[in-house]
């Protein structure tokens, strides 16, 4: 279930609610009982690499357990 992230206006505290996709624009209350919240927007950090890297020892590949590198 996804988490978002709220901040309330009266007290300023920022805190998080996992609801459902569909519920995400519905009003959030705040951990002191305020009802007057926004949602924040918030930024997802990918890592990873895009390229997968070369075989070692120049070896054609294949697939099995680790790519045709140790496997041989």
């Amino acid at each position: 279930m996804p988490r978002y992230e709220y901040r309330c206006r009266p007290c300023g505290s920022a805190f998080e609610l996992n609801r459902p996709m569909a519920e995400s624009s519905a009003p959030a209350v705040c951990p002191q009982g305020h009802e007057d919240t926004v949602k924040l927007l918030s930024t997802v950090a990918v890592g990873g690499s895009a390229t997968a890297p070369a075989p070692k020892g120049g070896g054609g590949g294949g697939g099995g357990c680790c790519g045709g590198g140790c496997c041989g």
